[in-house]
C-alpha cells in the first residue's frame, strides 16, 4: 500500500513530531546534570530522570499514530535512550547513590552495545531494531536509578526513603536480567544484520549495468 498523504517517508522526515520530542528529551539531559550537581537537589534530578524515562514511549506512539515513522527516528530514539541511561547512571554513580557493581554493569553494557551497533553499521550491516526485552530493561532501569538517587535526599522522611529503596531494588533486578538477556540476543542478531547488509551490497553491485 502506498504511503498516505500524512505519512513521512521511511528514508526521511528529520523534523517530525516524534523526532522533536526525542530532541527535547536530549536537551533535558544537561538540566538533569545541573539539578544534581549544580543545585544539589537529588530528588528533583531523580524526578526529571524518571519523567524522561517514563515518556520514552511517547515519541514512538506519536510516530505510529500519525504515520511519522522514519529511519532517522528509529536511530535517534534509541541513541538518546542510551545516552540518557549512560549519563544518568554515570552521574548517580559519581554521587554514590547506587551500588558500584550495579552501576558499572549497566554502563559497561551500554558502552559495549553502542560499540557493537556502530561497528556493525561501519562494516555494512543493516540497522537493528530495539527488541521488546531490551526496551523493557531500559524502562525498568530508568525507574530503578531515579529511585536510588531520590532515596539519598536528606530532606525526605524515613518512610519515603524506605519505599524508594524498595522500588529501586524491585525494578533494578528484573531490569538487569532483561538488559543482559537483550545484550546476549543482540550478538546473533548483529551478525545476521551484517550478513544481510553485505548480501544487499553484493546484490546491488551485481544488478548494476556493465
Amino acid at each position: 500500500m502506498a504511503p498516505g498523504a500524512d505519512e513521512v517517508p521511511a528514508d526521511g522526515g528529520l523534523w517530525t513530531a516524534p523526532n522533536l520530542i526525542t530532541l527535547v528529551r536530549l536537551l533535558c539531559i544537561p538540566v538533569f546534570v545541573w539539578l544534581l550537581f549544580g543545585l544539589d537537589a537529588p530528588a528533583a534530578a531523580a524526578a526529571l530522570l524518571l519523567l524522561l524515562g517514563a515518556t520514552d514511549w511517547v515519541d514512538g506512539y506519536v510516530a505510529r499514530r500519525f504515520n511519522q515513522v522514519s529511519e532517522v527516528g528509529k536511530a535517534f530514539d534509541p541513541t538518546v535512550d542510551r545516552l540518557l541511561l549512560i549519563v544518568g547512571v554515570g552521574s548517580i554513580l559519581i554521587v554514590g547513590a547506587v551500588p558500584l557493581w550495579l552501576g558499572l554493569v549497566v554502563v559497561i553494557r551500554e558502552v559495549l552495545l553502542s560499540i557493537w551497533v556502530v561497528g556493525l553499521l561501519a562494516l555494512g550491516g543493516t540497522r537493528m531494531d530495539v527488541t521488546f526485552v531490551g526496551k523493557t530493561g531500559t524502562f525498568l532501569m530508568m525507574a530503578a536509578f531515579p529511585a536510588f538517587l531520590a532515596a539519598t535526599d536528606p530532606r525526605l522522611p524515613e518512610w519515603a526513603v524506605n519505599l524508594l529503596e524498595l522500588v529501586a531494588w524491585g525494578t533494578a533486578i528484573p531490569g538487569l536480567v532483561c538488559s543482559i538477556a537483550a545484550f546476549v540476543g543482540y550478538i546473533p542478531r548483529g551478525l545476521q544484520s551484517l550478513r544481510d547488509g553485505r548480501r544487499a551490497a553484493d546484490s546491488t553491485v551485481v544488478d548494476q549495468p556493465g
